[in-house]
């Protein structure tokens, strides 16, 4: 059965390169998508209107000099290796559907033109007239839109789907958390162990059919106080250092020490020197903002390892509020960085002159708040980078900032799943859930869920509880 796919806007603005998902099926945009985007291409929304250049871009570039009659027919897609190799040697076809042309029928249930929704109608009604024109096709809308999609249902439309590729998981419960927990004691549930000395440290070589869920960079944990850390993977054997607990809980940085098992091993992360990039996620009240900024200057300041702090957070839906703001890019960000300032009261808060303090920590550091919607284009070289709030990123955008990263940085990625307030972004589509899931198997790269709540008993009460 031939399959048609009726892409709305969002979709593309959520990956532009949506148009190469659908491998050998056909894709149709309704020329009410491709104002949409034309309309959105101009915004002062950096992020929204790069997005919106690059669908119509690559709209484009598939379209070539088709004549109008083979647009409207359907021109072909050629897959991009290099975007997924799954759909390599698939060839679809991409349709422009002129919805302004739709004029009512008794046999077809069109929405009405209602101004409040009339290009989310318009749009539907492409796929109705689709589906009662092409009877023998499975015809979709594909949006993330989730009224749209009960509408569109609600209207006679057979199948409404989202846009699933950017799934990476199917169940939020099922992401990396950086570490695994067994029940009662790890070595009874071990057939055999090579145990080898190395200088200091202590390495536990077992068969990888026994521990089959490790990554590298991840802790395993048991009931009677054993930490280990994969530090190797090969063919055969995972390879285990043998932490002690204690000198975990007695990390420091910059005089913060952690308050739980899973700060200590973030802090263990945070100073592991084979790590590029390091990715926090958890609860409210975490500590994930205070932990990050407490490595940052104790090896900016005192080790000397960077040259700059880059502290960098989006500020949808109010960029384009920013530009209005009075002030330096530093006075605009204020209202969207105040966590920072925040966390560095709390690390020189006790300071006889406290003020005095943050301002010269904040110049001695070279700390530089940026806002990511105007980090394109740019390289960042002996930094390190703290992105906050990434949860609201689709993996576009983290994408793009992650490329942005020079020689001789580093990049913190701080995010909490349950604080979403992108409409089009769920915990499973998250960029930072596909960054976690990416990332888990490289080896310059490290993950943890920071889990106790160390703010205060009532945000505990209220993470746990409202």
């Amino acid at each position: 059965m031939e399959k048609i796919y009726v892409l709305d806007t969002n979709v593309l603005l959520h990956d532009p390169l949506a148009i190469y998902a659908f491998a050998e099926h056909k894709v149709v945009i309704p020329m009410t998508v491709l104002e949409e985007l034309d309309y959105i291409k101009d915004r002062r929304d950096k992020d929204v209107s790069r997005e919106a250049r690059i669908a119509i871009n690559t709209i484009d570039k598939i379209v070539g000099d088709a004549s109008p009659k083979a647009l409207q027919n359907g021109v072909p897609i050629h897959s991009l290796e290099s975007h997924d190799t799954d759909t390599a040697g698939h060839e679809g076809s991409l349709a422009i559907f002129p919805d302004q042309q739709i004029t009512n029928t008794d046999n077809i249930p069109f929405l009405n033109g209602n101004h409040d929704h009339a290009n989310d109608n318009r749009i539907i009604n492409v796929a109705l007239s689709l589906q009662a024109t092409n009877p023998k096709a499975s015809v979709c809308l594909v949006t993330k839109d989730i009224n749209m999609r009960i509408k569109a249902k609600g209207s006679g439309l057979e199948r409404v789907e989202d846009y699933r590729r950017d799934k990476v998981l199917d169940d939020v419960d099922l992401m990396n958390k950086g570490y695994v927990t067994i029940d009662g004691e790890m070595w009874n549930l071990i057939k055999s162990v090579r145990t080898e000395v190395h200088g200091h440290h202590t390495v536990h070589i077992i068969d990888k059919t026994e521990l089959p869920t490790l990554f590298l960079n991840m802790f395993i944990l048991d009931e009677n106080e054993f930490v280990g850390f994969v530090v190797n993977i090969d063919k055969e054997y995972v390879y285990l250092i043998d932490l002690n607990k204690q000198n975990l809980m007695h990390q420091s940085f910059w005089g913060i020490k952690p308050r739980n098992m899973e700060q200590a091993m973030a802090f263990y992360l945070l100073r592991h020197d084979n790590s590029d990039l390091m990715i926090m996620t958890g609860p409210a009240g975490s500590g994930k903002t205070l932990l990050a900024l407490a490595y940052a200057l104790q090896v900016t300041m005192e080790e000397k390892r960077f040259n700059k702090i880059i502290v960098a957070r989006s500020t949808p839906p109010m960029a384009e509020d920013i530009g209005f703001l009075p002030g330096t890019e530093e006075e605009k960000m204020a209202p969207w960085l105040a966590a920072f300032d925040d966390n560095l009261e709390i690390l020189h808060g006790a300071d006889e002159h406290s003020f005095s303090s943050i301002d010269y920590v904040k110049q001695k550091a070279n700390i530089q708040f940026k806002s990511l919607n105007f980090m394109r284009g740019r390289s960042f070289n002996n930094a390190l980078i703290i992105i906050d709030e990434a949860q609201g990123l689709t993996q576009f955008q983290l994408k793009s900032i992650v490329t942005r990263i020079g020689s001789n940085s580093k990049i913190i990625v701080l995010g909490n799943l349950a604080q979403i307030d992108n409409k089009y972004i769920t915990p499973l589509t998250s960029g930072l859930t596909y960054l976690v899931e990416k990332c888990k198997a490289f080896k310059y790269a490290s993950v943890m869920h920071v889990n106790g709540i160390e703010r205060s008993r009532l945000a505990e009460f209220a993470e746990e509880t409202l």
